[in-house]
């Protein structure tokens, strides 16, 4: 039981910590961006060399570090993005004219150079680990990955906790292509989906053969389910300011915006 508490506590603090030190790096002024970026490409390599180190181990710390590793790496290139480095060609609001498919195409040109630049990462980190006995970090990535895109789509489509005031003032353009609504029909689809994909690692977890193999999935499948709550996060009455507010250097604001969108 201790090794099962320790790796899912492990993930919460992990989560809890992380989020909370993006959004006050997001709040900083834009001038300390420059230290910003070398500091994400700094910890970038060395989650890389951590994770090639480790692949080919089998004992807990690799395990730990593997999960470790995709957190960094996922969020250094999320540095990339949120400090304007990378994003998109469109750097500008939705006309309020723009409806339908257009919307949704102009939307993902707002992040296109980032979403193919994660989909190259993860892509490499799948293939770079295949046959190797610690793929933690590509799982660790991959979910990351995919719980990310489905939180931007319904975002798009419409939810009740837009979450705009994370956003830093360079990016508040951003808001102009998201939605506010109770719900949309995509929302009970994903947390289906990831539900699945949560009893598929929970039955990896039970039918684990090694401390390693328990370890490793249950850090992925803590991480897994988190992003469904995340999901939540998104539809209930709950401010994230309650859990992140120490990160947080701005007021709650711009979702007012969003209302108006079409």
């Amino acid at each position: 039981m201790s090794i099962l508490v320790l790796a899912v506590g492990f993930v919460l603090f992990l989560w809890w910590f992380s989020t909370g030190i993006v959004l006050y790096i997001d709040g900083l002024p834009t001038r300390t961006y420059r230290w910003t970026l070398p500091a994400a490409g700094g910890l970038l390599v060395a989650a890389l060399l951590g994770a090639a180190a480790t692949a080919g181990r089998t004992d807990l710390a690799a395990a730990y570090c593997g999960f470790s590793c995709g957190l960094v790496i996922w969020g250094a290139l999320e540095a990339s993005y949120f400090t304007g480095f990378l994003t998109g060609p469109v750097r500008t609001p939705c006309p309020p004219d723009c409806r339908g498919m257009a919307r949704f195409l102009r939307a993902i040109l707002t992040s296109l150079y980032h979403e193919l630049l994660v989909v190259g990462v993860g892509l490499g980190l799948v293939y770079a680990t295949a046959g190797l006995p610690n793929r933690t970090v590509a799982w660790t990535f991959v979910v990351l990955w995919l719980m990310r895109w489905s939180t931007k789509l319904n975002i798009f489509l419409g939810v009740r906790n837009l979450n705009a005031d994370w956003l830093p003032e360079h990016l508040q353009y951003l808001v102009s292509y998201m939605r506010q609504r109770a719900l949309n029909p995509l929302f009970p689809v994903s947390v289906s989906v990831a539900l699945v994909a949560a009893g598929y690692l929970l039955a990896a977890v039970v039918l684990a053969e090694t401390s390693f193999e328990y370890v490793s999935r249950v850090l992925v499948l803590t991480l897994l389910l988190l992003g469904v709550l995340e999901h939540w996060l998104l539809v209930l009455p709950f401010r994230s300011a309650t859990l992140w507010g120490w990160g947080m250097h701005k007021p709650d604001r711009a979702a007012s915006i969003a209302k108006e969108q079409p």
